[in-house]
C-alpha cells in the first residue's frame, strides 16, 4: 500500500468518525426537544382551555346580565338560549378533553 492509500483511508476514517459524532449529538439534541413536547403541548393546550372557558364565562355572564335587564321570560330570544345551551355543552367536552389528557399524561 502506498502513502497515498494510507492518507485516503486516514481521511474516509476521521471524516466517518466526525460525521458519526455530529449524527449521535444531533439525535441527542432532538431526543431532548422530543422530550419536552407532551409538556409544550399540555401546556398550550391547557392555556387555549382557559381562555375558552374565560370567553364562555364572559358570554354567559354578558348575556345573563341583558337577561336580567328584561325580566320577562317569554321576550328572551330563543337564539340566547341556544348559545347558552351551546356553552355548556363545550364545557363540558373541554372538561371530558382535560380529563384525558390528564390521564394519558
Amino acid at each position: 500500500m502506498t502513502n497515498s492509500d494510507y492518507l485516503l483511508k486516514a481521511a474516509i476514517k476521521k471524516v466517518t468518525e466526525k460525521l458519526n459524532k455530529i449524527v449521535v449529538e444531533k439525535i441527542e439534541e432532538a431526543s431532548n426537544i422530543a422530550q419536552d413536547v407532551p409538556g409544550k403541548i399540555k401546556k398550550e393546550f391547557d392555556t387555549l382551555k382557559d381562555a375558552i372557558i374565560e370567553e364562555a364565562e364572559r358570554m354567559e355572564n354578558e348575556l345573563s346580565n341583558s337577561r336580567n335587564a328584561d325580566t320577562s321570560e317569554s321576550n328572551q330570544d330563543p337564539y340566547l338560549s341556544d348559545v347558552l345551551k351551546e356553552i355548556e355543552d363545550i364545557k363540558v367536552k373541554i372538561d371530558h378533553f382535560n380529563r384525558k389528557m390528564n390521564n394519558s399524561i
